[in-house]
């Protein structure tokens, strides 16, 4: 698609922030276990944020990987099989490779500026070796630290996310599935968000609905764990596939949303759905 064009954005009614939810649960029904495992995978990789260097790449990879999950949505969408491959397809994808990368730099600038504001003022009563033990996951550390550390920290972490979330809803698939650039992506983006927010608005009540029993139920399977045995080995796997389906269930929505305002004008290549072979599918 040519880059210099305009997308073309479609209002929609805001019931169907409703029915991107029913739509993305059945592309989870359709291919469940293929797309959980491409979650895993995506986890598995996200893990690595914690070596030093590594991590770095590995954050301005996220919105390639979350490009990756997209497609895995388009390939289950057409009712063929997603291979684990396409996870790191976008990365692999020439000059849409940069802007993806570049895209992750700047939601990790963002972070980093909303954290500097938050929490510059408090650092001082926290020592590197706390930090050293938050950022490896121990959680005991966090009664040791001051309450208001962990507030403004909590703070910056929500109003990164909720930024980069709304950046990179729209301008992540642009990217891939239109061959975006960057800057123009993220307007479309949010030109696109700002025309349909009653519909917005329905997802985003949707997902709070749903979220909150899936809260409870990862809450309870927490205390059955720290009960020790083979069952918090059980419940510790439930409550891992638990949170899968539900980012994965953020994803579909993402597609889903993406898929009707911005309807793919060009018809992509077809596969036989009984195939396992997905790598005629190039965005």
């Amino acid at each position: 698609m040519d880059e210099g064009k305009r997308k073309k954005i479609t209002a929609v009614p805001a019931s169907s922030g409703l029915a991107w939810v029913v739509q993305s649960l059945e592309l989870l029904r359709a291919q469940a276990s293929r797309l959980l495992f491409i979650a895993l995978l995506m986890q598995i990789i996200l893990g690595l944020v914690q070596v030093p260097l590594l991590g770095i790449l590995v954050v301005l990879s996220i919105p390639g990987l979350s490009a990756g999950i997209l497609e895995a949505f388009h390939v289950a969408g057409k009712g063929a099989r997603p291979g684990m491959h396409l996870l790191f397809l976008p990365l692999a994808s020439g000059n849409r490779r940069g802007r993806l990368f570049a895209l992750g730099a700047l939601i990790f600038a963002i972070g980093i500026v909303c954290i500097s504001l938050f929490i510059g003022n408090t650092m001082s009563g926290v020592d590197e070796a706390q930090l050293m033990r938050l950022q490896q996951g121990d959680m005991e550390v966090l009664y040791e630290i001051d309450p208001l550390f962990i507030t403004r920290l909590m703070t910056a972490f929500m109003l990164s996310v909720a930024i980069g979330g709304t950046i990179t809803f729209f301008a992540i698939p642009l990217i891939w599935f239109r061959n975006g650039r960057l800057w123009s992506s993220i307007g479309e983006g949010m030109r696109a968000l700002i025309a349909n927010w009653k519909s917005m608005l329905v997802l985003g009540g949707v997902l709070t609905v749903v979220f909150l029993p899936v809260s409870m139920l990862t809450g309870l399977l927490l205390q059955v764990s720290a009960a020790g045995g083979v069952a918090s080995y059980i419940t510790t796997l439930l409550m891992m596939v638990l949170l899968l389906m539900f980012q994965l269930l953020l994803f579909g929505t993402q597609y889903c949303a993406f898929r009707q305002i911005f309807p793919f004008e060009e018809p992509r290549q077809e596969v036989d759905p009984s195939s396992g072979d997905d790598s005629q599918l190039v965005a």
